[in-house]
């Protein structure tokens, strides 16, 4: 299985390249890609040294799946050119979720609509694969009317710039602003660029992505995304209504059971997800189960996840996962 990992020097292309390895992914010849002033520097995989090469030599080497994290315009510019010579592009920017013609996978949910045809695939937000693993047992049971989030986000989320100005400011050090405004001890309402609508573009692909995901159109989504100094994990606040009634152990025996989905929910111990614990792990964790006082059949739970593994790089690996298990590339 040749693979090339576009965007490989980057910190989810870091990301991936681990969980190629720690997942033991049958690569039998990596290609691993970056911007121009990082063509010909070194890599390693699996204690083997490898060599960075350009864009157009990774789609000359014809590639079976290349996983993309390279940015939108990268995405949209060479995605397209690999999938002409043949290859499966998984990518992880914006530039194709909400493409009609492009599926939009969380592997746990909808893994089974890709066929071999699907030469462009869809990694989605962050934020939105985390909530989706705790919405979609919910929907299925209880069928969801309206979702409310607020989240708490990773400054690695933005990228390497805004974890060294965090830590810049942790220690007094002068250096480049990823952000308007100081991160350390610092909460910014404010996660990508604003639209119109005043929304930002992270809380609107909150709001469009589920849709998608779970294939349905009906269900109301608002989202408020912050800022937060935590160097690995996003964290969220969702407030969910049911069309149906629901029993809050019920509700945790059903997250229990669903692949991926970790409870964490003992108030008597203290136990509930936190971004901390969550860094480096692949799951998802959901706690703070607990009824919306103020209105009949709605959920309070807090989900948290580390966005550069589930919310990134594992979830575009186990779609390739999938893929060669299927033999669809």
């Amino acid at each position: 299985m040749k693979i090339a990992v576009v965007g490989a020097t980057g910190m989810v292309g870091s990301v991936m390249l681990q969980t190629l390895e720690e997942r033991n992914f049958n690569v039998t010849e990596l290609i691993p890609v970056a911007s121009e002033r990082s063509i010909g520097k070194k890599i390693y995989f699996k204690g083997k040294e490898y060599t960075i090469v350009s864009m157009q030599d990774a789609v000359n080497s014809k590639p079976d799946i290349a996983l993309f994290s390279a940015g939108g315009d990268t995405s949209l510019k060479w995605a397209p050119k690999f999938a002409e010579v043949g290859t499966t592009v998984i990518d992880n920017s914006s530039a194709f979720r909400m493409d009609a013609d492009k599926k939009l996978v969380v592997p746990e949910i909808n893994a089974s609509e890709l066929t071999k045809e699907d030469k462009i695939i869809a990694n989605p937000n962050c934020s939105t694969i985390q909530m989706v693993m705790a919405l979609n047992p919910l929907h299925k049971k209880y069928k969801m009317k309206r979702v409310v989030i607020s989240t708490y986000q990773s400054v690695s989320g933005t990228g390497v710039k805004a974890v060294q100005q965090m830590e810049n400011e942790m220690n007094g050090v002068d250096g480049d602003m990823a952000y308007h405004h100081p991160i350390h001890r610092n909460a910014i309402p404010h996660c990508d660029v604003f639209l119109e609508n005043g929304y930002t573009k992270e809380e609107m692909k909150l709001v469009r992505e589920p849709q998608k995901i779970l294939n349905d159109r009906t269900v109301a989504y608002t989202a408020t995304a912050v800022r937060i100094p935590t160097a690995g994990g996003h964290s969220e606040a969702v407030n969910v209504e049911f069309e149906n009634d629901f029993d809050v152990n019920d509700i945790r025996k059903l997250l229990n059971e669903t692949e991926g989905v970790v409870v964490q929910d003992n108030l008597e111990t203290n136990t509930y997800p936190m971004p901390l614990y969550a860094n480096g792990k692949d799951e998802v964790f959901v706690g703070r189960i607990r009824r919306d006082l103020s209105q009949p059949k709605t959920l309070n739970m807090w989900i948290v996840s580390d966005n550069l593994r589930k919310g990134a790089a594992t979830n575009a690996v186990q779609i390739a996962e999938y893929l060669v298990k299927k033999n669809l590339v």
